[in-house]
């Protein structure tokens, strides 16, 4: 499900965002509302529902997406729709409208000659192959005699979001054709965030 894209860069799936160009948001007369068809930047802090920070990017380069095209969790997206330039909220996100609930139809039981030795301990992270050569993070989820049961549910399934976000600019997406690209990704916890 998109939010924003892991490894957390696991938040709108792996999608390639373009950065808003310096001063944009002083040529917008501050009419223009989020709605589909517009490319909206925002700052965003993604926390968990235990209040422990997960990602921010605030200092850093906004968080850049098409609205209305499927680049954002569902529950975010929703609660974006109307905001102005300058606007701020404070969203929570439920699993069914984030990365949906765990499935434990997901767990996947491999030989243990398929994991590397620094990867026999449950919860820790793997990164392997998929049909298509894609290297996908999984987590280990239980170690039995023979085999390891690995977790392929997104790693924010399950979870309940809570976002504070500022909207940064509104543009029309044909407005951001020349703009160099940026990769972002909320919602997706790096490593570090894991950990905690």
């Amino acid at each position: 499900m998109p939010l924003f894209a892991p490894a957390l860069r696991l938040l709108l799936f792996l999608t390639v965002f373009c950065a808003a160009p310096a001063g944009a948001a002083e040529k917008n007369d501050g009419t223009r509302v989020v709605q589909d068809g517009m490319r909206v930047s925002l700052e965003y802090t993604l926390k968990g529902e235990d209040g422990k920070l997960i990602e921010s990017n605030k200092g850093k380069a906004p968080l850049v997406y098409k609205h209305g095209a499927q680049e954002m969790i569902p529950g975010l997206e929703r609660e974006l729709t109307g905001m102005k330039i300058g606007a701020e909220k404070h969203v929570t996100v439920k699993p069914q409208d984030a990365y949906g609930l765990v499935d434990y139809g997901k767990l996947k039981e491999v030989s243990k000659n398929q994991i590397p030795a620094n990867g026999m301990k449950v919860g820790a992270e793997l990164g392997l192959p998929d049909e298509q050569g894609h290297v996908r993070m999984f987590k280990v989820h239980e170690i039995r005699e023979k085999t390891v049961v690995l977790d392929m549910n997104h790693p924010m399934a399950g979870k309940t979001l809570v976002f504070d976000v500022k909207i940064l600019d509104i543009q029309p997406a044909a407005a951001r054709a020349g703009s160099s690209a940026k990769t972002a990704a909320p919602a997706e916890p790096t490593k570090a965030s894991q950990t905690r």
